[in-house]
């Protein structure tokens, strides 16, 4: 079987404010447009499209496994902006770095109150 995630959607807000600031954060080139979509492209040809919700938005968890030298430079962009960021996906502990499975992790809100997360390594890994 060689099925692969290609893309998903997000319903934001505001779409291109809500792509514009996971692409900045991630340190992602901006945003493109395709049809109704701001798309962010991800490294592994993933792509997250997000989609204007005329109602209100109900969060999900997006997680994005990085690199050691990219979990720094994000978790810097994270504390430049003053977002809060917490070491646990229920948010208990705020301001802090998880080291689950020999890596590092955090978790913070985008605009809309999805849960997002970087990893260092894969759950079980």
């Amino acid at each position: 079987m060689s099925a692969e995630l290609n893309h998903t959607i997000v319903n934001a807000t505001d779409k291109h404010a809500s792509a514009a600031f996971l692409a900045e954060i991630l340190g992602l080139p901006a945003p493109t447009t395709y049809g109704p979509f701001a798309v962010v492209e991800l490294a592994n040809g993933v792509s997250l499209d997000f989609a204007d919700d005329h109602g209100p938005v109900v969060p999900q968890h997006y997680a994005f496994l990085v690199s050691e030298e990219e979990f720094d430079l994000i978790h810097g962009r994270i504390v430049e902006r003053g977002l809060t960021y917490w070491a646990d996906p229920f948010h208990r502990r705020s301001d802090t770095v998880n080291t689950n499975d020999g890596g590092r992790g955090l978790y913070w809100s985008d605009p809309d109150g999805h849960n997002l997360e970087i990893i260092t390594r894969p759950y079980g890994g």
